[in-house]
């Protein structure tokens, strides 16, 4: 019931334009805001000195420039032209070359061609500085066609972009199989949408033991696999599978969100494990925030507990 109502209220609170403008005029302003904390700010000089700061400390970043679900061919045609801003500018501030993309953002909502016409524009940006691109899951209605998309750049030629596998879809082993079978890098994380019995694991032992599962399958078969998450139990899982089968740290590298758990990143790194740090920012932070903290209401807690649990 709680978590209906919260996922309701946070979805309307997203859908604000009056909070919304407030929050743009003065949620980003103060350094030390709540929403700074887990969005880097609106332009991609905070994105690149967000980026700077983590990568001094000797953790890898990638940047995610906030907006989705676009509905027009103009709307996608800007997001496509922003990314290759957004390429240029890291490879002449050299920052970490990596990037994160939604298919939503360049155009899948007005056509499928679009937004492969868009991808490859990014993906040929990237591939000329040297970038990797990891192409985002959203919620299951766009699991098949991202994959689908990818799989077809993919088997032409573009070789320089990896996937994210949700562990809770009860698609996921079938899917981690297809994309393993393909050789490409796949980042795994447990799924925070809000998503029907049918499609998804709903208990969250259910979903721990998925991402288990799936996390054993893609450090013995994957190529590079990321292990996206904040568990302290599945990172000590992951752990103690790499050291039981003699997989080296360099195998893999764990990933984690921007401004959470600072602490645990700083002793995976220490530990000589390799950490990447996914940064968000843009302009279209305050509907992220918030849909973030409404899709599980598990989330709202776990921001809590974070804050609690290290300083600011």
């Amino acid at each position: 019931m709680f978590g209906g109502l919260a996922r309701a209220t946070f979805s309307g609170l997203a859908a604000s334009g009056i909070l919304k403008r407030v929050a743009s005029r003065y949620g980003m302003k103060r350094r030390g805001s709540f929403a700074r904390r887990f969005v880097a700010g609106e332009s991609i000089a905070d994105a690149l000195d967000a980026a700077r700061l983590i990568e001094r400390a000797g953790i890898a970043t990638t940047l995610d420039h906030l907006g989705e679900r676009v509905t027009t061919t103009e709307t996608a045609a800007e997001a496509t032209r922003d990314y290759v801003a957004i390429v240029a500018a890291m490879e002449k501030a050299g920052v970490g070359r990596n990037l994160s993309v939604k298919l939503s953002q360049l155009g899948i909502d007005v056509d499928r061609a679009t937004s492969v016409d868009n991808l490859r524009r990014v993906l040929d940006a990237a591939a000329q500085a040297g970038f990797f691109v990891r192409i985002d899951m959203e919620s299951s209605a766009y699991a098949g066609q991202t994959l689908d998309t990818f799989e077809t750049l993919w088997n032409i030629g573009y070789r320089n972009a990896g996937v994210v596998i949700q562990s809770y879809l009860r698609r996921s082993a079938a899917d981690v199989h297809r994309i393993n079978a393909l050789g490409v890098r796949i980042r795994l994380v447990k799924g925070a949408y809000n998503e029907r019995r049918d499609v998804a694991l709903q208990l969250k032992s259910e979903v721990d033991a998925a991402f288990v599962d799936l996390m054993k399958v893609l450090l013995t078969k994957g190529a590079y696999p990321a292990i996206a998450t904040h568990d302290p139990i599945m990172i000590a899982a992951t752990k103690d599978f790499a050291l039981a089968n003699s997989i080296r740290k360099e195998k893999y590298e764990f990933q984690m969100l921007y401004g959470i758990r600072r602490d645990l990143q700083t002793r995976l790194s220490a530990e000589g494990h390799p950490v990447r740090i996914y940064i968000p920012f843009g302009r279209e932070w305050f509907p992220y925030f918030m849909r973030r903290l409404g899709e599980r209401p598990a989330n709202v807690g776990f921001v809590i507990k974070s804050l609690l649990r290290e300083p600011v």
